[in-house]
C-alpha cells in the first residue's frame, strides 16, 4: 500500500479516537484529496489536530480545511436536523411515524455526529408511503418523483428525501424480494425513537439496521464502490450496539443470503486498519491478501461511479464495470451473476431512469 494510504488511515485513525503511527504527511493536498472523495474531511482534521506541531501541515492550509469543515459538516448538519425534525412533525401530526435510515441513524453512533457528511433524508413510514406522498403532493404542492425502484423522491427545505416503500430494490436480484420480507417485517418496530427538537422520530431496531447497513454495503460494493464513511457507518454502529444485536440470527441471514464472507472481510478491515476493538465483533475467518484487495478497491476503486454524458457510452461502462466488478458480485450474492444481469436489465426497463 502506498506510504499516502497509510498515512490516511493513520489520521483517520486518530481522527475517531483511536491509537495509531504518526504520518509522515508529506502529500497533504493528496490526503486532503482522499478525505474528501471518501465524505471524512472533518475527521482528517480531527485527527491533524491531534499530532504534534511539527507533523501538522502548513498552518494556513489548516485553517482553510478547518473553515471548509464548519461550512460544509457543521453549519449543513445543523440544517439537517432543523429539517428532518420539521419533516417528522408534519408527518406526526397526521398520524404518521417516520424512520430515519442511514444517514441520521448512523450518526448517532459517530463521536462527533455533525462530522459525519448529511446528504439525502431516508425515511420509512411504516407501511404507509403511498398515501403519505398524496397527502404531502396535496397539502404542500410538493412534486413526488416516482420513478425509482424501492422509494420516492422529493425535495424538503435544501434536502431529497427518499421515501422507501422498500428497504432494497427487489428487481436487483432474485434474494432481494427474499431478504425484503426480512426488512418488512422488521420495519414493524417501533420501539426505538429519539427527540429532534422536540419531534418524535423512529430508528431501526439494532438487528433491522444491523442487517440492513450489511445489505446496502453488499450491494454498492458488488455494483461499483463504497467508501470508507459507509464502513465507519457500520464500525461505530456495532461498536455501539453490539450487546443489541442477535449475532445469531444475523449469522444466518448472512448465510442464507450469501454475505458472510463480505461481512468477514468488512470487519476485519474495521479491526486491523481502523483500529476497533476486536471484542465487539464477531470472529471472523478470511483470506489476508483478500481482504488487502477490498481495502484496496473501497480506498482506490477500479470502476468508480463516474457521470457519463450518452446513453451508449454510459452503457458500456456499466457493462466493463459489471464484467470488472465479477470478484465482488461472487463475494456478496450466492445467485448466478447472469441471472443477477437479466434482473437488472428488467429493473431498468421498468424504470429507464435508473440507466
Amino acid at each position: 500500500m502506498p506510504s499516502y494510504k497509510e498515512d490516511f488511515l493513520s489520521i483517520i485513525k486518530l481522527g475517531i479516537g483511536h491509537i495509531a503511527p504518526s504520518p509522515i504527511g508529506e502529500n497533504w493536498p493528496k490526503l486532503e484529496t482522499l478525505a474528501a472523495s471518501h465524505g471524512l474531511s472533518a475527521i482528517l482534521i480531527d485527527g491533524v489536530e491531534k499530532l504534534p506541531e511539527g507533523k501538522r501541515p502548513p498552518k494556513e492550509l489548516l485553517l482553510q480545511w478547518i473553515g471548509e469543515t464548519l461550512q460544509s459538516y457543521e453549519y449543513r448538519f445543523e440544517l439537517y436536523q432543523r429539517a428532518l425534525a420539521e419533516l417528522a412533525g408534519w408527518y406526526n401530526t397526521r398520524g404518521y411515524k417516520m424512520m430515519v435510515l442511514k444517514g441520521y441513524a448512523c450518526a448517532l453512533d459517530w463521536p462527533k455526529p455533525e462530522h459525519r457528511p448529511c446528504g439525502d433524508i431516508d425515511i420509512w413510514l411504516f407501511g404507509k408511503q403511498k398515501e403519505a406522498d398524496a397527502l404531502i403532493a396535496k397539502e404542500k404542492g410538493i412534486k413526488v418523483d416516482s420513478s425509482h425502484h424501492h422509494h420516492t423522491v422529493f425535495d424538503w427545505r435544501c434536502f431529497t428525501v427518499e421515501n422507501h416503500f422498500d428497504f432494497v430494490n427487489i428487481f436487483a436480484h432474485k434474494s432481494s424480494a427474499e431478504i425484503e420480507k426480512v426488512f418488512k417485517e422488521l420495519g414493524k418496530d417501533d420501539s426505538n425513537c429519539v427527540e429532534i427538537y422536540g419531534e418524535k422520530v423512529y430508528l431501526p431496531s439494532p438487528n433491522l439496521h444491523a442487517l440492513f447497513l450489511i445489505r446496502h454495503l453488499a450491494s454498492h460494493f458488488a455494483a461499483a464502490e463504497i467508501s470508507l464513511r459507509q464502513l465507519l457507518d457500520w464500525a461505530f454502529f456495532v461498536d455501539k450496539h453490539t450487546k443489541e444485536i442477535n449475532w445469531e440470527w444475523l449469522d444466518y441471514q448472512l448465510e442464507k443470503y450469501h454475505m458472510r464472507d463480505f461481512f468477514n472481510y468488512i470487519n476485519a478491515i474495521c479491526v486491523e486498519d481502523l483500529g476497533f476493538s476486536l471484542t465487539v465483533f464477531p470472529t471472523a475467518q478470511f483470506l489476508p491478501r483478500m481482504k488487502e484487495r477490498v481495502l484496496e478497491d473501497i480506498l482506490n476503486p477500479s470502476y468508480p461511479t463516474r457521470e457519463i454524458n450518452g446513453l451508449f457510452k454510459r452503457l458500456i461502462y456499466k457493462y466493463h464495470r459489471w464484467q470488472g466488478n465479477a470478484w465482488k458480485q461472487k463475494m456478496c450474492y450466492g445467485e448466478s451473476r447472469w441471472s443477477a444481469f437479466w434482473s437488472g436489465m428488467w429493473a431498468k426497463i421498468l424504470k429507464p431512469a435508473s440507466i
